[in-house]
């Protein structure tokens, strides 16, 4: 007699409930030039129109990020590519940037962030610095988005308040209300659904009214998430993944988000008002599972796979 029963894997694809659908239409994913290269055809995997955030990793080649950028709207995607302020050395080099974007491969729309590196490269060590710059309402550009992080961000708070991140929310806040694109927040990812929606709320009590597009992690290997969990700063909710390595069950499933997005999804289905306005996911345990998750849940699928 077995000792432990493994749940069977599904045989028939899970689709999402009316409420996950109609709260992942329009979702946007995130690459890298690296792992894009492993994708041979985007329109196989992504619905038409799918926002595509390129990370820019410190150490990749801005002529890797921009051939990246390029590829993917010749494809048709609308492409955001990351500009984070700590590795940009100065504002020659935020239009030289921008230039090749706007040149090569038609951007008009960026994500702002400080970056992942503790030391500046040069002049710039925060997102707000280059709003400031005016570069990329020059360059009239359509969207701006900025970092957002539910669970706080011990890089910024160090004191475990959020007493900067919101500080610097509240100036962004005042900075769309004087650019003519349309700003919204891109967050870090998170695995509870209560957290989010306090978070969510709050900023919206305290007149922060950008949209929030929040930030899920993908299918991935439980090791793998916690791996990123952790470099990222996931804060509390990181027990859930705890909790689910101490289940031997569970253990040895790929873990899906679902019951986030459920969460999440009746939140905004019950308050049309809510401040989530899409889904960011992150696609840690590769792009192809995360698309074809995303699109089974979403009732969607690839440009490629419609057409047949």
């Amino acid at each position: 007699m077995a000792l432990l029963k493994f749940r069977r894997k599904d045989t028939e694809p899970r689709t999402g409930g009316p409420e996950v659908r109609a709260f992942l239409q329009g979702y946007s994913i995130e690459v890298m030039p690296r792992t894009a290269a492993k994708v041979e055809d985007f329109k196989a995997l992504l619905p038409e129109g799918t926002r595509v955030y390129i990370a820019h990793i410190e150490g990749t080649p801005i002529e890797e990020m921009v051939a990246t950028a390029k590829r993917l709207a010749e494809d048709g995607y609308p492409v955001m590519p990351h500009f984070p302020a700590r590795i940009i050395k100065d504002k020659a080099t935020l239009a030289d940037w921008i230039a090749r974007y706007q040149g090569e491969a038609g951007v008009d729309q960026a994500l702002m962030l400080a970056g992942g590196v503790s030391e500046p490269h040069g002049e710039f060590h925060s997102s707000m610095q280059l709003l400031e710059t005016g570069l990329f309402d020059k360059a009239c550009f359509k969207r701006l988005h900025v970092a957002g992080h539910p669970e706080g961000n011990k890089d910024i708070d160090p004191d475990g308040s959020d007493r900067n991140v919101a500080d610097a929310l509240r100036w962004k806040q005042a900075f769309s209300e004087r650019t003519d694109a349309r700003m919204a927040i891109a967050t870090q990812f998170a695995f509870e659904a209560d957290p989010i929606i306090a978070w969510a709320n709050r900023l919206q009590a305290e007149g922060i009214a950008l949209p929030v597009h929040i930030g899920i992690a993908g299918p991935a290997k439980l090791q793998t998430l916690i791996k990123f969990a952790i470099a990222c700063g996931v804060g509390p909710s990181l027990k859930v993944l705890q909790k689910r390595a101490m289940d031997v069950t569970k253990l040895v499933l790929p873990y899906e988000p679902d019951d986030v997005l459920a969460g999440l999804a009746a939140q905004k289905a019950a308050n049309p008002g809510f401040g989530i306005e899409q889904v960011h996911f992150f696609p840690l345990g590769g792009i192809k599972t995360c698309a074809e998750y995303a699109n089974s849940r979403a009732g969607t699928a690839g440009a490629v796979q419609v057409a047949h």
